[in-house]
């Protein structure tokens, strides 16, 4: 099923079916399984079922396909594209011809699985693991079994052995492809699920690290403390599910507005009515990224727009409230990689990324 949709600021969006994200546009972060991620532009990003995503921006337009799961399983291969490793599931369109196709706003073919099988091409052809194809096979066995032990708190002993067991070397198979060990990678997927259980259900502390496979919820919440700085409860709190607090809404409308001319802190300190301190604090907690990166986030991203509108550079920087062009264009190379001039270019050459 493809769907096209305006996505509400913050509103956690569970995947229940296995899910291909394309962005065609917007602005800010993009958040999946509580982790940001600024780089979405040019993907096709792909959800399995259990994950959610958040957009926290309100000017998002999203289109989603939904692929049933037989289709999706009766190929082992296409684990590459859902599974969640070490970042988000996804495959370059921008260097896939056959995926641009599929992914155009003008021409979508009705069979899904022709995106399927384009995209495992490109997938392959990307190979960001520098692995085989027989070394993914084992990678992602060995991470299905991960999915399905972490509650049992299995030592990095006890998965050697499991996996030495079936024929693989695991550890070293791991360490060299990903760059992670089995225990961070038990870890991560017992912290994300720990998260989820704390954050998405009404359950009592003590249940959850029950259900997680803690004996003593005591140990949980010291463990739960020491991996993510806050104990179960305040992070449920700062999490803030069912959007009683409007915090990250009324934020990002003050940025958007106010971006272009206001930098200071203290500025939108004054706007929200609390302390910078208080702000800071609280900006990383409902939004996981700190106030300053959320306003060069706003300011690059009205730069592309202002650039692919053909404003001459001089214009952009006083628009932007930079003292001189040569401010504007060191501040666009640091954040962007190039500079203003090279970004038009690229426009020119039909290569500049969507915004």
């Amino acid at each position: 099923m493809v769907h096209k949709f305006s996505p509400e600021i913050n509103k956690v969006y569970f995947i229940n079916q296995y899910t291909l994200f394309h962005i065609l546009s917007g602005s800010g972060c993009i958040q999946v399984d509580f982790k940001n991620y600024e780089d979405w532009r040019d993907k096709a990003i792909y959800l399995e079922k259990g994950q959610y995503i958040k957009f926290l921006s309100d000017d998002f337009l999203v289109r989603t396909i939904e692929f049933p799961s037989k289709q999706v399983f009766d190929n082992k291969d296409v684990r590459v594209l859902f599974k969640h490793l070490i970042s988000l599931g996804y495959i370059n369109f921008k260097e896939c011809a056959e995926c641009q196709k599929y992914l155009s706003e003008t021409i979508f073919e009705d069979s899904t699985k022709e995106i399927i099988d384009v995209s495992l091409k490109q997938w392959f052809w990307q190979n960001p693991f520098n692995a085989s194809k027989n070394e993914y096979q084992v990678i992602f066995d060995i991470k299905e079994v991960i999915d399905q032990e972490y509650p049992n708190h299995l030592t990095s002993k006890d998965l050697e052995a499991l996996f030495r067991a079936n024929g693989y070397r695991a550890h070293s198979l791991v360490k060299d492809k990903l760059g992670i060990t089995l225990k961070t990678m038990l870890e991560e997927k017992r912290l994300v699920e720990c998260k989820k259980e704390v954050a998405f259900t009404d359950k009592n502390i003590q249940e959850v690290s029950y259900d997680m496979g803690f004996k003593d919820p005591a140990y949980f919440n010291r463990v739960f403390k020491k991996r993510t700085g806050h104990s179960p409860t305040q992070f449920r709190e700062n999490f803030d599910y069912k959007r009683k607090d409007p915090f990250v809404e009324d934020l990002i409308h003050l940025l958007r507005e106010h971006h272009t001319q206001n930098r200071s802190l203290a500025f939108y300190a004054d706007k929200m009515n609390l302390s910078i301190k208080t702000l800071e604090k609280k900006t990383r907690n409902k939004m996981n990224q700190s106030l300053g990166r959320l306003i060069r986030s706003e300011l690059v991203h009205t730069s592309k727009k202002l650039l692919y509108n053909d404003l001459p550079i001089k214009e952009i920087s006083i628009q932007l409230g930079f003292e001189e062009p040569n401010h504007f264009s060191m501040f666009f190379k640091h954040y962007t990689g190039i500079n203003p001039s090279e970004f038009k270019h690229q426009k020119v050459q039909g290569n500049t990324p969507f915004l």
